[in-house]
């Protein structure tokens, strides 16, 4: 046996040692040689290619761009991976829902989503349709790989000839690829994938295919996706059957369907057609002689009332249809049925109201925008107007706008004292107060002392609020408001309890709510019921939504509205009285009168209004309890017409029926919307009955403006009719 600790074996193992030390010297000298035998061939070749002068220079300018361009590659496709998610989803079904809106008798009020249009074919689009949607988009579209680089760089060119944005360089496979997988933000991250994304389609689909795609999915304004819709919007007529002026203003529409919409601005759509008949000229589609008759008869398109349409409810509901879609709640339906608690009477009083108002004190106050939401006081919203005028902005300021509540957050200040040992009549005093060197202040820079609760909501101080808040802690207060129904995040800071941090008038609407119907949370939504085209339910809120949770206790309503009430009736509100009814509410200004809220609610319904602008510059000394309540009794004053009034929990009617019981509504309340526990055909008819009473309400006695008020306006000298805001809530920015 081998012993490498024996004489022999250490010699052995030494010899082996240096065998492999010589292998391993040689083989370094072997490399060694053979790498300096190699850099001398290269520097040999390099002195035969060296090149001087201009040569040298422009050499050496390939290098750096093939360098950076290496490096800027890479950085696209990193930026790139993420778009090209997008392209493993089932994107089909993802933007093919189709709704049908119906109100709460059953009568159409509008559509939403893409158009089902797989039954019209590209061949069955008119070719002047398809010719004017590439000569203004895209004129090379069936040369190019899906970027047009001649044509973004003579946009380029054009721009900065104009010095400013004339001319788009996107191609009509890059838009295609922005409406089906990106948002509209205007980032360099998105046009790198809308690149990519666009060389996968070219990749994956057929010119025609990816033309096609485009003219069903592109937005065409009034609320339709694709040109079959759109033509049947606009002109009452299916896309085959369209002329070439038609086609012209339908074609106008793809760069910016509001502004060029022929129902909202008809000289603007033909202006833009004329437009599109140029391009078709320049482009060599057609010539002058062919596009001169549509030059001299433009399109007429369908006359379409703008109140026969309640877009901004419409708009909301759609949102509200596609979160249940996306959650899996529809069974993968894609084309579906929507029953909503909507109103058509109050939607109209609402936007009559609002406009009226506007008109006649807008200048006045030098305020532009309102915004309100109407809603049973379980969440079926019956009415919503999301701005002066839908046509010139498609904003919705009731569900999306953030604005400073002002005093009206106040309430959720005080729920929250109510449910920790405070009642109406608990004492605070109403004094000087300093937070790390801020100072609130009530209006006119005095104090009232020690006050009850009920005197100092009424009244609208400031220093009590502040004083709750400190004592309970905001985190308490923003969670109570959270569990009331507000759903936009609120942040704390020391002014946060006179209504600092935003939220949408909805929010309102909804937080509110929660003390109209016994202290339950309230989610807002306009879908009762939805079945897909054959009438089979697929979701009923009813019966797939949890009951509600408890938001405030009995006690804690009751004395919650023993205080709104009198803030009605004895306080800043007192605009926003009804006759023969009970009202809670409560007004609120912010900062520099740039928000101006009254939120109000009877026993069954509640509504929340909002003036202001849109660019957040102050009113002339408007208050919540001027127009917002004023709005909010013309609103109501129709709502309540034919309705049996309900008692506000806690609070008994005017004539002493109802009382202080506050019944448990997530078990025992009948379905809001559909007409209560009556036969289901019985509630329809009933339901139509009812709105056509106030329709003729509204027809024949006209809505009631707020100008018959005006020597009210004018001659109040009482504090308490209208709200002041305190200058402490103008230095909290």
């Amino acid at each position: 046996m081998f012993n490498p600790f024996s004489e022999k074996g250490l010699t052995s193992v030494k010899r082996a040692l240096l065998s492999l030390d010589s292998m391993v010297d040689a083989g370094v000298y072997a490399l060694r040689t053979s790498i300096g035998d190699t850099w001398a061939r290269f520097v040999g070749l390099s002195q035969d290619l060296r090149v001087r002068g201009f040569r040298r220079l422009l050499s050496e300018l390939t290098s750096e761009c093939f360098t950076w361009g290496v490096v800027g590659a890479l950085g696209m496709l990193a930026l790139a991976q993420p778009a090209f998610q997008a392209t493993r989803e089932d994107w089909h079904k993802r933007i093919d829902l189709a709704v049908t809106f119906i109100d709460r008798t059953g009568a159409e009020i509008g559509k939403r989503g893409v158009m089902q249009t797989d039954a019209v074919s590209l061949e069955e689009i008119p070719d002047n349709m398809k010719k004017s949607a590439m000569a203004i988009e895209d004129r090379r579209f069936y040369q190019h790989f899906g970027i047009d680089v001649l044509g973004t760089l003579r946009a380029i060119m054009e721009n900065a000839r104009a010095n400013g944005v004339v001319q788009g360089g996107s191609s009509l496979t890059q838009q295609l690829a922005k409406n089906l997988f990106l948002s509209n933000e205007r980032t360099l991250e998105r046009k790198v994938k809308e690149a990519f994304l666009a060389i996968w389609l070219e990749s994956n689909f057929t010119k025609d295919e990816i033309l096609k795609l485009y003219l069903d999915r592109a937005y065409l304004g009034g609320g339709v996706f694709g040109v079959e819709a759109a033509a049947q919007f606009y002109f009452n007529k299916p896309a085959k059957n369209l002329t070439l002026a038609e086609s012209a203003m339908l074609a106008g529409l793809f760069k910016a369907p509001t502004r060029f919409a022929p129902h909202t601005n008809l000289s603007a759509a033909r202006a833009r057609a004329n437009v599109v008949l140029d391009a078709l000229v320049e482009s060599g589609f057609m010539t002058e002689g062919q596009v001169h008759a549509a030059r001299l008869n433009p399109a007429t398109p369908a006359n379409r009332q703008r109140e026969s349409s309640p877009d901004y409810y419409l708009d909301w509901a759609f949102t509200e249809v596609k979160k249940l879609s996306d959650a899996g709640k529809l069974g993968g339906a894609r084309s579906v049925t929507v029953r909503t608690p909507f109103d058509p009477a109050i939607q109209k009083r609402a936007e009559e109201a609002i406009e009226n108002t506007l008109r006649q004190y807008g200048n006045q106050y030098r305020v532009k925008q309102a915004a309100t939401v109407l809603m049973e006081p379980r969440g079926a919203v019956r009415a919503m107007v999301g701005g002066r005028d839908y046509g010139a902005s498609q904003f919705n300021r009731a569900s999306d706008a953030l604005r400073q509540p002002g005093s009206s957050f106040k309430v959720y200040v005080y729920t929250t004292a109510m449910m920790n040992g405070y009642t109406p009549t608990s004492v605070v005093p109403d004094a000087p107060i300093t937070i790390a060197g801020w100072s609130p202040q009530n209006y006119g820079r005095s104090y009232a002392g020690k006050v009850t609760l009920m005197s100092a909501l009424a009244h609208s101080y400031n220093t009590v609020p502040v004083r709750l808040g400190r004592a309970l802690g905001l985190d308490k207060v923003i969670a109570q408001a959270k569990a009331m129904g507000v759903r936009t995040e609120l942040r704390i800071n020391k002014a946060l309890a006179l209504g600092t941090s935003e939220v949408t008038v909805l929010d309102q609407a909804s937080g509110y709510s929660s003390l109209a119907n016994g202290g339950f949370r309230v989610e807002p939504y306009a879908a009762v019921e939805i079945s897909d085209n054959q009438g089979k339910l697929l979701w009923k809120h009813d019966r797939d939504v949890p009951p509600p949770e408890r938001a405030v206790p009995p006690e804690a309503v009751a004395n919650m509205n023993k205080l709104l009430v009198n803030v009605v009736e004895a306080g800043t509100g007192g605009r926003a009285r009804l006759d023969g009814l009970r009202v809670g509410g409560k007004t609120g200004t912010s900062q520099d009168y740039r928000d101006a809220w009254f939120i109000g609610f009877t026993g069954d319904y509640t509504c929340a209004v909002w003036f202001g602008n849109d660019d957040f510059t102050g009113a002339n000394n408007m208050t919540g309890g001027s127009l917002p309540a004023m709005v909010f009794k013309e609103i109501m004053s129709l709502a309540q017409v034919g309705v049996d009034p309900k008692p506000i929990p806690g609070i008994g009617l005017p004539d002493g029926r109802g009382g202080a019981a506050i019944a448990d509504v997530s078990t025992t309340a009948p379905a809001e919307g559909v007409g209560g526990k009556l036969p289901r055909k019985t509630s329809i008819v009933l339901d139509e009955l009812h709105s056509l009473m106030r329709q003729a309400t509204v027809e024949t006695s006209g809505v009631s403006t707020p100008g018959e008020q005006r020597g009210q306006i004018q001659t109040s000298t009482d504090t308490a009719a209208a709200e002041q805001p305190a200058p402490a809530e103008k230095r909290v920015q």
